[in-house]
């Protein structure tokens, strides 16, 4: 089978279309990618990645532009559609997920203008633009927000389900900021961490580049030694070694702490498209899975409240809720259509 993953512009679309082509890859499929040059696809997959080829196309954001800037945008996802139905033509692409984000508009609408198969995966418990106005089209449309979707849970790393155990006692709590931090988390870890410290309690915290100096230095006229970092790549280490979670509400970084059964509070970033962090930690909260918190609203006091409710049964209903080798089956899913 020959596919095209296409979307990107945050982390999060791009861990999963990486979850994708890994999976597709060792099913011994070929695969290439279609992203962006804005955003992080490039940062992502310029170098190293799964895909046998991969294309950055000249694309912006059309939703949050003004005036001429929509007109622009638009005219560059027009040009990149244009591209997009060569690169399917010269892969000989059989079928084409995308992931969302801005990026996935050009390689999306040139499958449906070769009556191409498109398969949806939608990260956020809020439907975005795109995808959206895409899902009468496709094929499949995959969420682990929606209890009718045709494939159950989200495509997580394997390492978080091999490293998953039950929390029943709270020793080590981190902080999470995402990818670049959130200073209202860091300030959060800073009010509390005197007196996390005095009840025995060890305190990993990712602070983000750019606040780190400060963070670091307040940590220091406080007099704690805490195990503090600006950013890292061996997260799932970190989060495998807490026994709770302080944390943005970024979907790939929920369902990471769902599937390795590390009961969290969620603090959404405020301004994300559409307030989707909110409505994803609204979807644990919803379902007893954890806990939501706004930033402003007493952030403190609520996790010096929720820490001391039991772990245990949150824990073990995270990993009951869990499912487990979700790319494969979506890769699958694909291939199983295609042979109809």
């Amino acid at each position: 089978m020959k596919l095209c993953i296409t979307g990107g512009g945050t982390g999060g679309h791009l861990m999963i279309a990486q979850a994708l082509a890994e999976a597709a890859v060792n099913e011994g499929h070929e695969v290439i990618f279609i992203g962006s040059t804005h955003g992080q696809d490039k940062k992502y997959f310029e170098f190293h990645s799964p895909f046998s080829k991969v294309y950055f196309l000249e694309t912006t954001g059309v939703v949050n532009q003004k005036g001429l800037g929509k007109l622009k945008a638009l005219y560059k996802i027009l040009k990149a559609f244009f591209i997009s139905r060569s690169l399917l033509k010269a892969h000989n692409v059989q079928a084409t997920y995308s992931v969302g984000g801005f990026s996935a508009a050009p390689a999306s609408f040139a499958t449906l203008s070769k009556f191409l198969p498109l398969f949806i995966h939608e990260q956020n418990a809020l439907e975005g633009r795109l995808n959206k106005l895409l899902k009468p089209f496709a094929k499949r449309f995959v969420s682990a927000y929606d209890k009718n979707s045709p494939i159950q849970g989200y495509p997580v790393k394997e390492i978080f389900y091999k490293n998953a155990r039950v929390r029943d006692k709270l020793k080590t709590i981190i902080f999470l900021g995402g990818s670049h931090g959130a200073k209202a988390i860091n300030d959060l870890a800073l009010s509390v961490a005197l007196e996390l410290k005095k009840n025995g309690i060890n305190i990993i915290h990712q602070a983000g580049e750019s606040d780190f100096e400060r963070v670091k230095n307040e940590y220091k006229e406080m007099g704690l030694d805490v195990e503090l970092y600006s950013f890292t790549k061996d997260l799932a280490s970190l989060i495998t070694r807490a026994d709770f979670g302080v944390s943005r509400a970024g979907a790939s970084t929920l369902w990471e702490l769902t599937a390795n059964g590390l009961p969290a509070l969620f603090v959404p970033y405020p301004y994300a498209a559409g307030d989707h962090q909110f409505f994803n930690a609204e979807f644990i909260v919803e379902n007893e899975l954890g806990w939501l918190q706004r930033e402003g609203d007493n952030l403190n006091n609520t996790l010096m409240q929720v820490i001391k409710e039991p772990l245990k049964q949150k824990s073990e209903k995270l990993l009951s809720y869990t499912v487990k080798d979700v790319a494969q089956t979506m890769i699958k899913d694909v291939k199983s259509f295609l042979r109809k």
